[in-house]
């Protein structure tokens, strides 16, 4: 049986599962719908179209669901999708879709969201993703699975960020980050590859060796990062990770690449790479 507070504003038509704790004040609007065995700790506002996936954790101050940040927005009817095991911290916010571009928001399973971070309009996050405190995307912003984003991060509008991505703390991040990369600073460069994030998903040595070699050449500046990417793929038949590398830059984007500093080179030691 499911528990809510009486205080909690349920109304009518909204879609409660099984095991649901809802705690005082909370807000869930008529067209919500509540997994199985979610918790809403309290003060919790879920509004518009949102669903919210089986065994998520909601807490204190999180909206949920609002109006896109869009004057192209006219009021249609359009989504917020939060996948299973998400936890969203204090202060969260993540809106519905705009009803002239995708119409959805799309989160996956398993994701993690501290205190006031945001989600904006339109926006596709993978499964096992993290955002630190205070982290901000765009609009139509892409992220890849098993991403971290460090406190303060802010992310463009339109900007695809890649699988085992890695996004530093304070960062701003303008342009696309390639799968397995590192971005720092402000605006965030490519600083190198996410070592440690490849390593904890049990990526094995000779893959890591073979991102070492296809990012350098990739970035090597003697032609265009396209133009070098066919060479990468001949240069790597075998491996799926320099496969998923590639398949990122050859998609169509409105974003230019997060590339090396003009007057830097990726560096990646042995030490790092082992």
């Amino acid at each position: 049986m499911s528990s809510i507070h009486p205080t909690a504003i349920i109304e009518q038509g909204a879609r409660i599962g099984a095991g649901v704790a809802i705690g005082p004040f909370c807000h869930i609007g008529s067209e919500a719908v509540i997994g199985d065995n979610v918790t809403l700790l309290s003060h919790v506002v879920i509004m518009g179209l949102t669903t919210l996936g089986d065994g998520s954790k909601v807490y204190p101050n999180a909206v949920l669901g609002g109006d896109p940040q869009n004057t192209k927005h006219k009021g249609g009817p359009t989504t917020l999708v939060i996948g299973r095991n998400c936890v969203i911290r204090e202060g969260v916010t993540m809106h519905r879709g705009t009803d002239g571009s995708r119409g959805m928001t799309t989160v996956g399973d398993n994701c993690m969201f501290l205190a006031y971070s945001h989600v904006a309009h339109d926006c596709i996050i993978g499964d096992n993703v993290t955002f630190s405190n205070n982290v901000m995307i765009g609009g139509h912003v892409t992220i890849g699975n098993n991403v971290i984003i460090g406190g303060g991060a802010g992310i463009h509008q339109f900007v695809r960020v890649g699988h085992h991505a890695f996004i530093g703390g304070l960062a701003a991040l303008a342009s696309d980050l390639v799968p397995y990369g590192m971005a720092i600073g402000n605006h965030a460069y490519l600083g190198g590859l996410n070592i440690v994030g490849m390593k904890r998903s049990g990526m094995a040595r000779p893959e890591i060796h073979n991102l070492r070699h296809a990012v350098r050449m990739l970035f090597d500046r003697t032609k265009s990062i396209k133009s070098r990417a066919e060479d990468v793929r001949i240069a790597f038949p075998e491996s799926p990770a320099v496969a998923d590398l590639i398949d990122f830059i050859s998609t169509n984007t409105k974003r230019a690449f997060c590339t090396p500093p003009l007057d830097s080179a990726i560096e990646i030691s042995d030490s790092d790479a082992s």
